[in-house]
C-alpha cells in the first residue's frame, strides 16, 4: 500500500512557529540574492572594470538570470518527484542554500568578470532551486483563508532583506568575501531552521511516475488556453518584476551619475532602501490581512500597480534627494501591496496543486527571473537615448510595466 503523505484538499490552519520559520527562510533566500543585486555585485564589477561597469553588470546579471530562469521550473519538477525520506521540499531548500554559499564565494574571490559571472550563475541556479521548494510550501501547507496573511509575511521578508542586505554590504564593504558570503550563510542557517520544524510532504517511490527527459521540457509548459487565469497571473508578475528590475539593477549608478553622489552613495542608497522597506513592511502585513478578511485579491494587485507606477514616474523626474526618498516610499507602497496578495492569488489559480505545485510555481517564478535577464539587456537602449545616462526614460518604462501589471490581473476570472 502507498505511504504517500499528500496535500490535503484543505490544509489545516498554520500556527506561529511555521509562519516564523517560513518567513525567516524566505528572508534568508532574498538576503542572499538581493544583497549582490542591490549593492555588492555592482561594487564588485566596478572594482574589476570601472570603465565598462554598466555593460559588464548587464552581462553578469543577464547570464545569471537566464540560468536561474531555466533552473527554477526544472527544480520544481524534480521537487514534485522527490521521494526522499526527508520529504519533497526539504532536500531542495537546504541543499540549494548550501550550494548557494559556494556560488557567492566564487563571486567574492573572482578577479575577472568571467569568474564573477560563473559564480553568479551558480548562485542563481542554487537560489532559484531553493525558491522552487519554498514557494511550493505555500499551497502544500497553507489553507486559502490564510494565504493572504502568509503572502504578506513573505513579501515583508523580501523587503526587510533589501535593507538588511544594504546594511551588511555597507558594514563589510572592506571585505569582498564577507560582503557576499555572510548573506549566503544566513540563508543556509534559516533554511536548516525551517527544515527542522517543517512537516513536509512525502512521496512513496511507488507513486512516482517513470522519469522521461521530455518531462524537463514540459517543466516550462504554460497553456494559456487551458489555464487562462494562471497565464494572466504569470503576465502580471512578469510586468511588476520588469518594473522593479528597471530600478533595482541601476540604483547605484543612478545615484552616482544623476544625483552626483560619490562616496556617500552607499549611505544614500541605504536611506532609500530603508524608506522603501518601511512602507513595504507596513503595507504587506496590513494588505495581506485585509485581503483575507474581504476575500479579494485582484483589486489589491490593481491598486499596487497604479501606486508603484506613480512612484516610478516621480523617480524619473527626481533630481534631488528629497524627491528620491518620496519616490522610493511610493514605490514601496505599491510593491508592498502587490506582494501582500500576489503569492495568495497565484496559489488560488494553480492548475494542479496536488501533483505539480512546485513545477507550476517554477513556471511562475520564471516571471521573477526573466526580467532580471531582459531588463539588463534592454536598459542600455533606454539609457543611450539622447546624451546618454537617460535614467528618466528607463524609469518611465518601468512605470509603464507597473501599470500593465495592475491592469492584466483584472483578466483573471477564477479568483476574486
Amino acid at each position: 500500500m502507498s505511504t504517500r503523505t499528500d496535500t490535503p484538499a484543505h490544509p489545516p490552519r498554520v500556527r506561529a512557529p511555521f509562519l516564523v520559520s517560513y518567513g525567516l527562510a524566505n528572508f534568508g533566500l532574498w538576503l542572499a540574492v538581493m544583497t549582490p543585486v542591490i549593492v555588492s555585485l555592482q561594487l564588485r564589477v566596478a572594482q574589476i572594470d570601472p570603465v565598462a561597469k554598466e555593460r559588464n553588470l548587464s552581462l553578469v546579471l543577464g547570464l545569471g538570470a537566464f540560468v536561474g530562469m531555466v533552473a527554477n521550473p526544472i527544480a520544481g519538477r524534480m521537487s514534485d518527484r522527490t521521494a526522499s525520506r526527508f520529504g519533497m521540499r526539504k532536500p531542495w531548500i537546504v541543499g540549494s542554500a548550501l550550494l548557494g554559499v559556494a556560488g557567492l564565494t566564487v563571486v567574492a574571490m573572482g578577479d575577472t568578470i568571467a569568474v564573477v559571472a560563473a559564480g553568479w550563475c551558480l548562485a542563481q541556479i542554487s537560489y532559484n532551486a531553493m525558491l522552487a521548494g519554498l514557494m511550493a510550501v505555500l499551497p502544500d501547507q497553507v489553507p486559502p483563508e490564510q494565504r493572504g496573511t502568509v503572502s504578506g509575511t513573505l513579501g515583508m521578508g523580501q523587503a526587510v532583506a533589501a535593507v538588511v542586505g544594504t546594511g551588511i554590504a555597507g558594514a563589510l564593504s572592506d571585505s569582498a568575501l564577507l560582503m557576499f558570503v555572510v548573506p549566503g550563510v544566513v540563508a543556509a542557517v534559516s533554511a536548516i531552521v525551517m527544515a527542522v520544524q517543517l512537516r513536509d510532504r512525502r512521496l512513496d517511490p511507488v507513486d512516482r511516475p517513470p522519469f522521461a527527459w521530455a518531462d524537463l521540457a514540459r517543466s516550462f509548459s504554460l497553456n494559456p488556453r487551458q489555464h487562462p487565469d494562471f497565464a494572466w497571473a504569470w503576465l502580471s508578475r512578469f510586468m511588476i518584476f520588469m518594473a522593479i528590475a528597471s530600478v533595482l539593477n541601476y540604483q547605484v549608478y543612478y545615484l552616482q551619475d544623476r544625483l552626483g553622489l560619490g562616496d556617500d552613495v552607499t549611505r544614500v542608497l541605504g536611506l532609500g532602501v530603508v524608506v522603501q522597506t518601511v512602507t513595504v513592511v507596513l503595507t504587506s502585513n496590513l494588505m495581506g490581512w485585509l485581503s483575507d478578511r474581504v476575500g479579494r485579491r485582484r483589486i489589491f494587485v490593481c491598486i499596487a500597480g497604479l501606486v508603484a507606477a506613480s512612484g516610478l514616474v516621480l523617480l524619473a523626474v527626481a533630481d534631488d534627494l528629497p524627491l528620491y526618498v518620496v519616490a522610493m516610499a511610493l514605490t514601496g507602497l505599491g510593491q508592498g501591496t502587490y506582494f501582500a496578495v500576489d503569492f495568495a492569488l497565484v496559489a488560488d489559480v494553480l492548475p494542479d496543486r496536488r501533483r505539480n505545485a512546485a513545477k507550476d510555481l517554477g513556471v511562475i517564478n520564471v516571471a521573477n527571473t526573466l526580467p532580471q535577464s531582459l531588463a539588463p539587456a534592454i536598459a542600455p537602449v533606454f539609457l543611450a537615448v539622447g546624451a546618454g545616462d537617460n535614467y528618466p526614460l528607463l524609469f518611465t518604462a518601468g512605470a509603464v510595466f507597473a501599470l500593465l501589471s495592475g491592469l492584466t490581473v483584472l483578466k483573471i476570472r477564477g479568483a476574486r
